[in-house]
């Protein structure tokens, strides 16, 4: 066993894992397919973990996927009401904030929404931001959290991730760092992955541990 503070720093992926912002996100999608003529249960498979941009090109390769991406991201932004914090968040961070440990956030989300997001929920503004446009590949792929271990200056292997989505997971350990994931969004058998699952971040404040 070894505690969340033996790591130099600690990585929080954003929706699912300090926010829960679905039945906005999915309201939004579900209407855009309406207007897009899509299958929406074909299209809430491929929102979690991705980019917008990411999810337009696999489900609808024949629109003009930036134009795309602009309408969404523009009414996801207006549409903020009814977001609310993870369990246990605000006083995790707080409990890292206090002890002097170093945290961030790493995100599919572009920077104004996640600020956005994060501000709506009140909760603290992170310590170090990776959002969409800081880097070329997203999640699964590794380059999310590696930029992040770039910008704290650490080994992978001291950094430990909390996620919620299967992108998120494979991500961070492709990444070579320990992942925590949370049942928030999805089934423990989407997370084997991970080193450990948890319920939510206030299984976290209990124990402080990871196997």
């Amino acid at each position: 066993m070894c505690a969340l503070n033996d790591y130099a720093a600690v990585l929080f992926d954003m929706d699912g894992t300090l926010l829960d912002s679905t039945a906005c996100v999915e309201g939004i999608w579900r209407r855009w397919a309406a207007r897009r003529s899509i299958d929406a249960d074909y299209l809430m498979q491929h929102i979690h973990g991705l980019r917008t941009v990411e999810t337009i090109a696999r489900v609808a390769q024949h629109l003009d996927v930036e134009a795309e991406v602009a309408e969404l991201e523009a009414e996801e932004i207006c549409t903020l009401h009814g977001i609310t914090r993870i369990p246990g968040a605000a006083e995790l961070l707080a409990a890292l904030d206090a002890r002097g440990q170093r945290w961030g956030v790493v995100t599919s989300a572009p920077r104004r929404l996640a600020l956005a997001k994060i501000v709506e929920v009140d909760l603290p503004e992170p310590q170090l931001l990776i959002c969409a446009e800081d880097v070329a590949d997203a999640k699964p792929h590794p380059a999310p959290y590696l930029a992040a271990a770039a910008q704290l200056g650490c080994a992978p292997a001291r950094l430990v991730v909390i996620e919620d989505a299967p992108a998120g997971v494979a991500s961070a350990k492709s990444a070579g760092m320990t992942v925590i994931a949370l049942r928030t969004t999805h089934a423990d058998a989407a997370l084997t992955e991970a080193d450990l699952i948890v319920d939510d971040l206030r299984d976290l404040l209990a124990s402080s541990r990871i196997a």
